[in-house]
């Protein structure tokens, strides 16, 4: 086995260990959208907007209302959550109503928020 670390000196490596966690690693194209993934939940606006549909459906000025920012700015987020496959929305009459696109994102948000008030 080619020695990567060199840096552990004399310390033993695990070859089994380590045979087994390179088997479980995704490939470099899904780290890289999970990675993306990760970026877009990185901005405090788009989890508030995340947040206010985490209950329920609402339109874009429904939810301008509730954190109190402009529609513009709304949309905008709103079109990088709908990129990203976080949210959803479907039309009624002249209305567009958002919600989140999964169970997923409802779990992703639940769990994030249960581990920091830990």
């Amino acid at each position: 086995m080619k020695e990567l670390a060199p840096n552990c000196g004399k310390r033993e490596l695990h070859p089994d260990l380590i045979e087994h966690a390179g088997g479980q690693m995704p490939s470099e194209e899904e780290l890289f959208a999970l990675a993306d993934l990760y970026k877009i939940f990185s901005d405090s606006t788009r989890i508030r907007i995340l947040y206010v549909l985490f209950e329920t459906e609402l339109c874009v000025c429904d939810i301008a209302q509730l954190l109190n920012m402009n529609i513009s700015a709304i949309s905008h987020q709103l079109r990088v959550l709908k990129q990203a496959r976080l949210v959803k929305f479907r039309r009624s009459g002249k209305t567009v109503y958002y919600s989140l696109a999964d169970d997923h994102i409802h779990s992703i948000l639940g769990q994030g928020m249960e581990h920091i008030r830990e």
